[in-house]
Formats: C-alpha cells, structure tokens, sequence
C-alpha cells in the first residue's frame, strides 16, 4: 500500500495531469474548429460577423443574424432569470418558514431536470399562443404608431420570436441560479447576519450589506453558469426562435436565429465546402463568445476584490 511522500506525489502528479487535460483538450477543441472553418475565414474574414446573407442556394453566408439572436436571447433570459432568481433565494435563507424550506428548494430544483426538448414543446404549443394572445397583440395595439417603441413590439403575433426564446431561456437557467445563490447565501456566517440584525438592519439591508458582499463570487459564478447555459442551449430554442435567417428589424417578437439552432438545423445536411465550414465558423464564433464572457467575469471580479481592498 502506497503512503507517506510517495502517495503526495502520486496524488499531485494524478491532479496535475487532470489539469494539464483539460487545457489540451480545449486547445484541441479550438484548432479543430478553427481547421473545419478555415474555408469560410479565408473566404469572408472577419466581414462574416456583420453580414446578414445566409443563402446556401447562392453559396453565401453571413452570421450576423444567428449572433445577434444568440446575444438577444440571452441576454432577456438574464434580465428575467437573475431578479428571480435572486428573489428564490432570498426567500428560502431568510423569509422561508421552516417547513416549506425544503420542498420548495427541491421543486426548483427539479426544474432543472426537465430535458430541454419538454421546454421547447411546451413554449411551442402552450407558452407562444398566450404570449401571442394576451402579451404580443396587446402591446402592438397600445404603442402602435409609437416612435421606436413600435418598432420594438412589431412583427406577426404568432408567439415565436426572439422574446419568447429568451423567456424559455430564462425559466430554464432559473433553476440553475437560485440554487447557487441559495448555496453562497447560506455560507455567509450566521454572526454577521445577526450582528446586522441587532444594530437594526432590515432583512434587505442584511442581503444587501452583508450576504452580498460576504458572497459576490458565488453569485456573479452562479449567473455565469446561467448565462453559458442560455448560451448553449439548442432544442429548446430552436422549438420556439422561429429559425428565420433574415434580420428584418430589431422587434424582441420578430423570428430570428441563433448559433446552436442553426447548427442543429443544418450541420447534418451541410455539403463540404463553404456551407459546413461557415456553420464551424459560427460554432467556433459561439466559443470565442463564451470566452470572452468568463474573461470579463473575472476581470470584474478582480476589479471588484481590489475597490474592496482599497476601502478597508
């Protein structure tokens, strides 16, 4: 039986080696999808991101509309899911009664174990008629006429679009959110907690002067994980974006399109040459952007630690 040195070294050898996998597989994965689409960044460029002509027929592609759809949806699932999210978990550390603190947790919880093709269904044939209904032809009909307000809410009343993708998105991730924040809220020390308390804190200013400072990393790491999961998201979206490759205005219910429907739309029936390598260039596109939000993530949390240092 191996113990003593010998054992520390094989354990930091074996925990190296994880790590050292991992950054090679990523490399991997990023010349691999810079190989399968050197085809279409050789033939468009950089100028491949702001084009909105994506016709295989003519052999012209342009991925401007499915990385605006990618961005949009995501971005509406971030400004509903973090509220509510942020909400859930106030309410189960410190408004929750004791008996409803578990069972509420876990449904929510279950949310997450819901396959993302139930989602898209569901957004389909239930969810996009009543926001066709009750959201979509209301609102047209208060700002019609409105400057930019208009044009904001415009497009056929169907109930697929941009919003109604983002809003499956949102109650996707929700899940995911509400239980990191629940986890990082209740890691912060009960004395901290109490001691605001006794010096006649209310409980929003607890939350908002002790558990999220005490928690900034956990929270802003829970809504990336929710982001890269809006971000990533196929089935669900594709069920209910509209998968439309025209850019006609910039209306949050107009049918767009988004990186990973497009690849789960045409990746399997793509011929060699321009086509297959311009949806590579897109995937590789999706993976330069995810990227780039864990960049800014940590930047911000750096930025974050150092105004915290320079206070104290």
């Amino acid at each position: 039986m191996i113990s003593g040195r010998m054992a520390d070294r094989l354990f930091g050898g074996l925990a190296c080696s994880a790590a050292v996998l991992t950054l090679v597989l990523l490399l991997a994965i990023m010349i691999s999808l810079i190989f399968g689409a050197w085809p279409a960044i050789s033939e468009y460029g950089l100028g491949f991101l702001t084009s909105s002509v994506w016709d295989p027929v003519q052999n012209q592609y342009g991925g401007l509309v499915m990385i605006y759809g990618t961005l949009a949806t995501s971005a509406i699932a971030l400004i509903i899911a973090v509220p509510v999210s942020f909400g859930i978990a106030l309410f189960l550390t410190e408004l929750s009664p004791a008996w409803l603190k578990r069972p509420l947790g876990t449904a929510i919880e279950l949310l997450a174990a819901v396959p993302s093709i139930v989602y898209g269904m569901w957004g389909l044939m239930v969810f996009g008629p009543v926001l066709a209904t009750y959201v979509q032809q209301p609102l047209q009909n208060l700002l019609s006429g409105v400057p930019y307000l208009g044009a904001f809410v415009s497009g056929p009343p169907v109930g697929i679009g941009i919003l109604s993708a983002g809003i499956i998105l949102a109650i996707m991730i929700i899940p995911f959110i509400a239980s990191v924040m629940r986890d990082v809220f209740e890691v912060t020390p009960a004395l901290l907690k109490e001691s605001a308390y006794g010096l006649g804190s209310t409980t929003w200013e607890v939350v908002w002067k002790v558990v999220l400072p005490y928690t900034k990393t956990g929270v802003l790491g829970g809504v990336m994980l929710g982001l890269g999961r809006a971000l990533g998201e196929t089935m669900a979206v594709t069920f209910v974006i509209g998968n439309m490759n025209q850019l006609n205005s910039l209306s949050v219910f107009e049918a767009a399109n988004s990186i990973t429907s497009a690849l789960a739309n045409e990746f399997a029936e793509a011929g060699e040459g321009l086509h297959q390598a311009s949806l590579i260039y897109l995937g590789l596109v999706l993976f330069f952007i995810t990227f780039v939000v864990l960049a800014l993530s940590k930047v911000l949390l750096n930025r974050l630690q150092k105004n915290e240092g320079a206070r104290s």
